[in-house]
């Protein structure tokens, strides 16, 4: 049994979803929504691009890349439930924007251009989110891509894959080191949730 199946049987044997407020707490512990399914405002087409936004961003190498790990989907699921209007705005109106730059600079979509034609955009759109953010008032709204690059890291470190793969992982580690030798190219260890 794994963490999500006790975390449903208890909640069913103490009654929790009558206690959280309907499904909320059955529904957090069921995997990734099948592909072709809406993440909360999110349609499978726009979860499609985020998996892909995010992929270009953590590729695949010798670990697995973010789409693997089912980033795109966690992205949507964040952006609708933790984030502002303001923030959802952006986000949503950020991914229009990402696309039309994308037909605009290499003449296809972004799920349609090549993989180079992706990090170029990216990369260029990078640099522009930390020209604005260095620029910007401390209560200016946040860039899109910002948000994007986030989500994608924190998805992608917080998923099994990352942590596990990517990561050096030890679940209940014997003791506390505090100065542990390290050697150029090994992963980082994961934190503890």
């Amino acid at each position: 049994m794994d963490r999500r199946d006790a975390i449903r049987h208890v909640t069913a044997l103490l009654g929790g979803t009558a206690l959280v407020g309907g499904s909320a707490l059955w529904n957090a512990c069921r995997p990734n929504p099948p592909a072709g399914q809406r993440v909360g405002t999110f349609t499978a087409d726009d979860v499609a691009l985020l998996d892909e936004i995010a992929d270009t961003i953590l590729p695949p190498t010798s670990t697995p890349g973010a789409k693997a790990a089912g980033v795109g989907p966690f992205m949507a699921l964040m952006v609708t439930d933790c984030y502002d209007e303001r923030d959802q705005r952006i986000f949503g109106d950020g991914m229009r924007q990402l696309d039309a730059a994308c037909l605009a600079q290499h003449h296809a979509h972004f799920l349609a251009a090549s993989p180079a034609d992706r990090l170029s955009l990216l990369r260029a759109l990078d640099r522009e989110q930390h020209a604005s953010t260095d620029a910007a008032a401390p209560d200016a709204p946040r860039h899109y891509f910002r948000m994007m690059k986030e989500l994608a890291l924190l998805g992608y470190f917080t998923s099994e894959i990352g942590c596990t793969r990517a990561q050096r992982y030890i679940e209940s580690p014997g003791r506390y080191d505090p100065c542990v030798p390290y050697a150029p190219g090994t992963p980082s260890w994961a934190g503890h949730g």
